[in-house]
């Protein structure tokens, strides 16, 4: 005898975690790190499936292909969370003395050139230097 199985309803609530990655362009060297709200849900047929929001946006899963917002590379390094902060927190420059030094900008540069700008600029090494230590990626 054959049986009609009953359609499994929909779940009433859904189950959110919260996730953050770290991520890194390969091709300009940009880092960046997002968190995630990520909803369980199971669809009228009972099949599975979530969705992803990211600052209250409905987003693609960012383990499918993210991208770069400054160049647009879907060349992109995905890691747990932290990593960019822990690479900015090795760049910073020691605590220098009470007195300040004098300003000796005017010798070091060349002649025609800039002012160094006061915003850190993030290379690829500087966001990978952490995993050349430790051996793990």
């Amino acid at each position: 005898m054959f049986h009609t199985p009953l359609p499994i309803p929909a779940t009433p609530s859904r189950e959110v975690v919260h996730e953050a990655y770290a991520f890194a362009c390969m091709r300009c060297g940009r880092g960046w790190e997002q968190s995630y709200e990520i909803e369980h849900h199971v669809d009228p047929q009972g099949r599975p499936f979530v969705v992803y929001l990211a600052d209250g946006e409905r987003v693609p899963s960012p383990l499918t292909r993210p991208g770069c917002a400054v160049c647009g590379s879907q060349v992109v390094r995905i890691m747990r969370s932290g990593r960019v902060a822990a690479a900015a927190r090795t760049e910073q420059p020691p605590a220098g003395p009470l007195v300040p030094a004098q300003d000796t900008t005017a010798v070091r540069m060349s002649p025609g050139a800039k002012e160094p700008a006061g915003e850190r600029h993030w290379h690829l090494s500087d966001l990978l230097h952490p995993f050349r230590h430790n051996g793990r990626a």
